[in-house]
């Protein structure tokens, strides 16, 4: 464990939500940036175009009780502005501002003051700007958590609290680039047999841009291929978006916290941080197209949401005492 003391495990905790929160909502920005761009290259009917994103947010059942159709506008609002939807970009910048005003004695000024100043931005126009200003808004976001994050890198003390929120940015971003691929992927091949037939070179680029990985796709392999992208963004160890580096970065941060050994674990998060690591580090392109990207990326999927409940049990609900008991193998 680093340091003397452990974090008490509501700051750790706070610390935690206040990075996936800044994430998704960063996340949420860049899926409708795209989408907006996407529609002068392509013409789709709106509820093809703009469903998908609600699918990613996995909220597709309470949209649909509440918006019904998947126009823009719709869409937009419920991911943007809804106060009601825990995951619009109003909640999670309202729900890592919160969070940051708990923990305002561990995180540095500079990014208190940022998840503030991003916060009062979005709450004083909370109406729907003009369509020619919709891109700049979701730029705007995307920016200002590029900002948070090297804010946070460059002020805080790479101690506890700041492993505590790598970890946190990390899970939330793979979790992301996993429901973004697998939407996506559906609606342009929705079956095994059509891999490998001609596709929408545009759709597919949106798949990067949705990642920020379009060019380092293009350094790396050139031409848009389904297989390709599909490796790219689950199992390259090194473009910082795809799923193994994310994994690979939050289990590092694991075990900075806990201080147990690389490759070894007593806690059970850590099992489950490095089962998941073990088999993306083992795994094949041609072993996930020939069981179903589907399949597997629902298995990472589960895998995910199992160390985040997992984190919560061992770290958030106990007192520092019980940490340092425990850790010490009392």
């Amino acid at each position: 464990m680093i340091g003397d003391t452990p974090l008490l495990s509501r700051v750790a905790d706070s610390v935690y939500w206040m990075a996936r929160y800044m994430e998704r909502a960063e996340n949420v920005a860049r899926f409708i940036g795209v989408n907006l761009n996407l529609q002068f290259d392509l013409q789709l009917d709106p509820e093809h175009q703009w469903q998908p994103l609600i699918d990613t947010s996995g909220d597709t059942a309470v949209f649909k009780e509440r918006y019904g159709f998947a126009s823009q506008h719709n869409v937009i609002d419920f991911l943007t502005y809804d106060v009601e939807n825990p995951n619009s970009i109003y909640s999670c910048l309202r729900a890592a501002r919160e969070n940051a005003r708990s923990v305002r004695e561990t995180i540095s000024s500079e990014m208190w003051e940022q998840v503030n100043s991003m916060y009062l931005r979005i709450q004083a126009n909370r109406q729907m700007p003009e369509p020619e200003s919709l891109p700049e808004v979701f730029r705007s976001i995307r920016l200002g958590s590029h900002l948070f994050q090297g804010i946070t890198d460059a002020t805080m003390t790479h101690s506890e609290a700041w492993h505590f929120a790598r970890l946190g940015r990390k899970l939330e971003r793979a979790d992301k680039t996993s429901r973004i691929l697998d939407v996506k992927y559906f609606m342009l091949l929705p079956s095994l047999k059509d891999i490998g037939t001609p596709y929408d070179d545009i759709q597919w680029s949106a798949v990067l841009k949705s990642v920020s990985g379009f060019e380092m796709y293009r350094k790396m392999h050139g031409r848009l291929q389904p297989r390709d992208i599909v490796g790219f963004l689950v199992l390259n160890r090194e473009f910082p978006r795809s799923m193994h580096y994310c994994i690979h970065k939050a289990d590092e941060s694991l075990h900075a916290i806990t201080g147990t050994p690389m490759g070894a674990f007593k806690w059970p998060s850590e099992r489950l941080t490095g089962l998941l690591r073990a088999e993306l580090d083992f795994m094949s392109v041609e072993q996930i197209l020939r069981e179903g990207l589907h399949e597997h990326l629902d298995f990472l999927q589960a895998k995910m949401n199992a160390i985040g409940k997992g984190l919560s049990e061992d770290f958030y609900a106990w007192t520092p005492e019980e940490l340092a008991s425990a850790s010490a193998g009392e």
